[in-house]
């Protein structure tokens, strides 16, 4: 069962719930059955969901419940909370520090994708401000040296390891040392993947361990495993201190039940996922919201986040003030998709919104929507700066098309098509902001056949059409109720963790 099944068999459990008529025990214990059968099915190891049955049952006593109390919200929040507390160990991890070196060691079953995992942890702090680094001491995989070396050039991050030297301890205490001496802030150790029947690999770890005595111990488990993840991480729990994990593979075929075995075992909080092979396919592990969009309540703080990043601070200004203005030119269309390309797959973007179900965005459709979305910023790219920035459509006449599709690659029918996009987007964007003084987009409050015509006719699509834009439309209106009401109240603004 992969995890958009999961959080679908649970929200459903829930549904069935909020549907009956009156809310007994037969209709309480239904609901915890399926839930149960959920969780199992998904490999959560079954003394997790049996104490979370219990728990939830000790919360909601029925018969103790006065008239006025609304159970069915009671519940509800009982079952949220659970889920929250199953993948909260009650702990933070350790947090580097910029400008303080701090040593991370990573640890995890070989096939895990550790490796990959290091580069992306590297990049991410990179991103931030942090100065990385990458030491390689698995001397045991073949390639190991050459895979992580091929990763840390690609995201411009230093390195060190050795083709020659076959000790991981003496590869691992030279790396850190060097790096010490570049002021790297971030030292990140890459060690042997290993599994727990290995002793000799689990005592390399060890030594490696004491000999570099990193900061903070990260286990990074495959997403995709199933009951075994118990077991395997507690071995490593057992070996070298870990104190948080990084689940990989998260990307539409991982299994849920591993990520709560994980952090049961090991009692360490989960700190990122990784849901896909790119570098930039890596998210923040935050609980609630993980579990608000797990069962399909979306994540408004997150998809905040994301349109924060996409488009830089000192621009987010400027970008509003074209949209009110008026003046949508081919540039401005341009910096849009490219705000729509930063903020990651579409699939992830979606997820964060109420009633989203993976369904919505089959992968093929999301490729394809990508896909078009860089063809038209290509084409864009071979226009000058009269082109893109005027906003007279009888500019761009034959001879100017035919150029453009020349330069770019592409047929005079994209060009044509790209154009017909461009006008059919200025003419709505006229028409859903009719108030060009007021900067606050939100504020517009845009009905669903507004929205209709601003969204790429593709999007518009894969949303389920007007139908399915209405019915999310609806939801995001409740969204600021249900969080309240799964999650308690809602926090204005998420600290940014760095």
């Amino acid at each position: 069962m992969v995890l958009a099944d999961l959080g679908g068999r649970i929200s459903h459990a829930i549904q069935q719930m909020t549907n009956a008529t009156v809310i007994d025990e037969k209709v309480l214990n239904d609901c915890l059955n399926e839930i149960t059968r959920a969780l199992l099915s998904s490999d959560v190891q079954f003394q997790l969901v049996r104490d979370m049955q219990k728990n939830i049952k000790a919360i909601v006593n029925l018969d103790e419940l006065a008239a006025g109390h609304n159970k069915r919200r009671i519940i509800q929040q009982a079952i949220f909370n659970e889920l929250c507390k199953m993948l909260d160990p009650g702990k933070p991890s350790f947090t580097p520090k910029k400008g303080k070196p701090s040593i991370v060691m990573f640890v995890g079953l070989q096939g895990s994708g550790k490796t990959t995992t290091c580069t992306k942890y590297a990049h991410y702090h990179q991103k931030k401000g942090w100065k990385p680094a990458l030491v390689c001491s698995d001397t045991f995989r073949a390639g190991a040296f050459d895979q992580l070396k091929q990763n840390a050039t690609k995201a411009r991050i230093p390195f060190y390891g050795s083709y020659t030297e076959s000790d991981p301890v003496k590869i691992a205490v030279e790396g850190v040392e060097t790096f010490k001496k570049e002021y790297c802030d971030l030292i990140i150790v890459d060690t042997s993947g290993r599994h727990k029947q290995e002793a000799a690999l689990f005592e390399e770890m060890r030594q490696v361990s004491e000999a570099t005595n990193p900061d903070l111990v990260i286990f990074v488990m495959d997403g995709s495993m199933g009951q075994a993840a118990f077991d395997q991480a507690q071995a490593f729990k057992l070996s070298v201190p870990v104190g948080a994990v990084i689940i990989t593979k998260m990307d539409g075929h991982a299994k849920g039940g591993g990520a709560l075995s994980a952090v049961a075992a090991t009692k360490s909080p989960v700190i990122f996922m990784g849901t896909g092979e790119h570098m930039d396919e890596f998210e923040v592990f935050d609980v609630k919201p993980f579990v608000s969009r797990l069962l399909g309540m979306g994540d408004w703080t997150g998809l905040m986040d994301k349109l924060q990043d996409a488009v830089p601070e000192d621009q987010q200004t400027d970008l509003v003030e074209k949209f009110m203005g008026g003046n949508f030119t081919l540039r401005t269309m341009y910096e849009l998709y490219q705000s729509i390309l930063n903020m990651g797959p579409l699939s992830q973007v979606f997820s964060m919104m109420p009633g989203y179900r993976e369904q919505m965005i089959p992968k093929g459709q999301e490729k394809e929507s990508q896909a078009k979305i860089k063809r038209c910023m290509t084409i864009m790219d071979s226009m000058t700066n009269q082109e893109l920035d005027s906003t007279n459509p009888k500019l761009m006449n034959e001879s100017r098309i035919l150029r453009i599709a020349r330069g770019s690659g592409r047929q005079v029918k994209e060009v044509m098509e790209m154009m017909e996009e461009y006008k059919k987007l200025a003419k709505n964007m006229k028409s859903v902001i009719p108030n060009k003084g007021n900067k606050n987009l939100l504020s517009q409050n845009m009905n669903a056949q507004q929205m209709s015509r601003v969204l790429p006719p593709q999007m518009l699509k894969q949303i389920g059409g007007m139908g399915g834009l209405q019915s999310l439309m609806k939801q995001m209106s409740s969204a600021k109720d249900s969080m309240g009401m799964f999650g308690g109240k809602a926090e204005k603004t998420r600290k940014k963790k760095t």
